[in-house]
């Protein structure tokens, strides 16, 4: 069974930066899709930003240039570096994955279906102006 646990959220002020981690359990498979959303309660899921397993890279509008993602498959962890944080980022963010071979802009559509395989508990980031 996968698990799929993030950690690195918190309180900062607008400006600041955070770096979010997600450590993966329960499968060693390089070749999944992985990726980031985020939502607020009440509301529809974000996508935030997607890498396929060849590492191609999707992001979503509204955070270009001021998210990175990345992932270290030898510690099967999966990263996005915030900066220039703004109130508007406030949400739960959630570490997903998907088993299916997704690349391009595909693996980032996948974070929004409700087919997506395995997403985690998710960590809170709060953004004050």
């Amino acid at each position: 069974q996968v698990q799929l646990v993030e950690s690195g959220g918190g309180s900062v002020q607008a400006g600041g930066s955070l770096r979010l981690s997600c450590a993966a359990s329960g499968y060693t498979n390089n070749r999944y899709c992985m990726g980031w959303f985020r939502q607020l309660p009440g509301k529809r899921r974000e996508g935030v930003a997607a890498i396929d397993s060849e590492g191609t890279i999707r992001y979503a509008d509204s955070i270009k240039g001021r998210f990175t993602i990345s992932k270290d498959n030898t510690k099967n962890t999966l990263y996005l570096q915030m900066n220039s944080l703004k109130p508007e980022d406030t949400a739960m963010y959630h570490c997903a994955a998907d088993s299916a071979v997704y690349i391009g802009d595909d693996c980032y559509r996948i974070l929004l279906s409700p087919t997506l395989n395995y997403w985690g508990q998710g960590t809170q980031v709060t953004v004050s102006s």
